[in-house]
């Protein structure tokens, strides 16, 4: 089943409208995209920092949503300081981690429900042939998603660990397949089951 990854509290973060927080969140990535200054991506850091004090979310949580994406990151890091140079990837890796930081804020203070609630109010104005159900399901799931990977990944990769097997790439690539092909099965079933006949 779909895993859950809202985090209880009654911080001013989790009591915030669910479409404040997904607007938020849009407007966020968009600025540090737009606007590739030092400044502007300090400042998104420490804004994304206070965001996770505010919630009283756990140090340990907070490095959990990085953790898998580790390599990728290092990977454009390296991508980066070939076709530019050093600093220009030191920068790129630094949004994607803070954008990375950011999303996983709003699924942590954030029940799946709220979220569908919130997009599917957001394309109530929409025209009557738009599924709007079906899209807010949708984008609250593809919200979810990227958490979501990163804990089967590091299910995965303890499960293998105990078994000594965790440097073995095609150890851990095939069973985390298999596992996210199943949950995309579910994801399918769960929007045809939304679906009016």
């Amino acid at each position: 089943m779909l895993t859950e990854l809202y985090l209880g509290g009654a911080s001013p973060l989790h009591r915030a409208r669910p479409g404040l927080k997904i607007l938020a969140l849009a407007v966020f990535c968009t600025a540090l995209f737009l606007i590739s200054t030092w400044p502007i991506l300090i400042l998104g850091m420490c804004f994304v920092g206070l965001g996770y004090g505010a919630a009283k979310v756990p140090v340990a949580v907070a490095w959990r949503a990085l953790r898998p994406a580790l390599w990728v990151m290092i990977a454009i890091f390296a991508v980066q300081i070939y076709l530019a140079d050093l600093v220009t990837g030191l920068f790129v890796t630094l949004r994607l981690s803070t954008m990375i930081l950011a999303a996983s804020l709003v699924t942590l203070t954030t029940r799946s429900s709220e979220l569908i609630d919130a997009i599917q109010s957001g394309l109530s104005r929409a025209p009557e042939w738009v599924p709007a159900r079906q899209i807010a399901l949708a984008l609250a799931l593809a919200l979810r998603f990227i958490p979501i990977v990163r804990q089967v990944l590091a299910d995965v990769t303890e499960a293998q660990a105990a078994r000594g097997m965790d440097r073995n790439l095609r150890a851990i690539l095939v069973p985390l397949t298999v596992r996210l092909l199943k949950m995309a099965d579910e994801m399918a079933l769960a929007i045809d089951a939304r679906t009016p006949e």
